[in-house]
């Protein structure tokens, strides 16, 4: 019996199989972006992640490290004083360049000096050493005691401060400080300052000091000194009134600016008296504010 002849009929694919196929193939594509992102990403995050990891390496890096970084640097000499009293003091250089004063001073050596000396022929031996005390350890002596109750006790200085001594070491530490450019150790030295009790001599040496070694527009020390003898001045001139008076023909300026303050209490003590209800409402906005 003869077979029966089959005919094949080629339409081409249908609209289904077509569809399913772009679908599959959109998919594919999408599965090929995704993965292609997903590499990115992960080569993108890696990095990020090493940068972390990095910035965290820098962040624990021990402070005992950057410190000895500052003893394997060079050793400066300061001469300090001038004639048959000058001293030389040793330190790293690394911890004076951070100083801008001193910056300046140590570029100037060159790449291969012969030597490393910068002259401080006008400082005070004792400012000086409590200047690097405070670079390598920052505090000075003597410190402050806890509670703001006062300042350890210094064999070096008198009992009482008759001539103003315990006030001077700090004063002299400050003016260093803001010859050297280190605002920090200014602020330790105002600090220690004000928990300092004196004599009346010994404030009108300090007030002088004030008024010979600081700039004009210095309110930060020079105010709080006309402001205490503004306020004390009717007391304290009769303990030292030779010196009070030498004080305000030498410096008019100090003078002047205790003067102004006690006019200002005056005129302000007026005020509240004849206004007693201004003073409610100032106090009010203060408070506010």
């Amino acid at each position: 019996m003869a077979e029966p002849e089959v005919h094949i009929i080629d339409d081409g694919p249908s609209e289904e199989a077509t569809a399913a196929d772009v679908e599959m193939g959109g998919a594919e594509a999408a599965e090929a972006e995704n993965g292609d992102d997903a590499e990115d990403k992960g080569e993108d995050g890696g990095a990020a992640e090493e940068e972390e990891e990095e910035e965290e390496k820098e962040e624990i890096t021990p402070p005992s490290q950057v410190f000895i970084d500052y003893l394997k640097s060079p050793i400066v000499e300061l001469l300090v004083g001038e004639g048959d009293q000058q001293t030389i003091l040793n330190s790293h250089q690394a911890l004076l360049m951070k100083s801008p004063y001193f910056k300046e001073a140590c570029e100037a050596f060159g790449e291969n000096p012969t030597s490393r000396r910068i002259p401080l022929s006008t400082e005070q031996l004792d400012a000086v050493g409590c200047f690097l005390q405070y670079m390598y350890t920052g505090e000075y002596f003597p410190r402050r005691l806890s509670g703001d109750k006062g300042l350890e006790h210094d064999p070096t200085l008198p009992a009482s401060d008759e001539t103003g001594e315990h006030l001077l070491k700090h004063a002299r530490v400050y003016t260093l400080a803001d010859k050297l450019g280190i605002i920090e150790l200014k602020s330790l030295a105002m600090s220690k300052i004000h928990l300092i009790h004196s004599t009346a001599k010994g404030e009108i040496a300090y007030a002088r000091y004030v008024y010979a070694n600081t700039s004009p527009d210095d309110a930060s020390i020079r105010k709080p000194v006309a402001r205490f003898w503004s306020l004390r001045s009717h007391v304290l001139r009769h303990e030292a009134e030779e010196e009070f008076r030498k004080m305000c023909l030498e410096f008019p300026q100090f003078g002047f600016d205790v003067l102004s303050l006690v006019l200002d209490a005056r005129e302000k003590g007026k005020g509240e008296r004849e206004h007693p209800e201004r003073l409610g409402s100032a106090r009010k906005r203060a408070r506010q504010g």
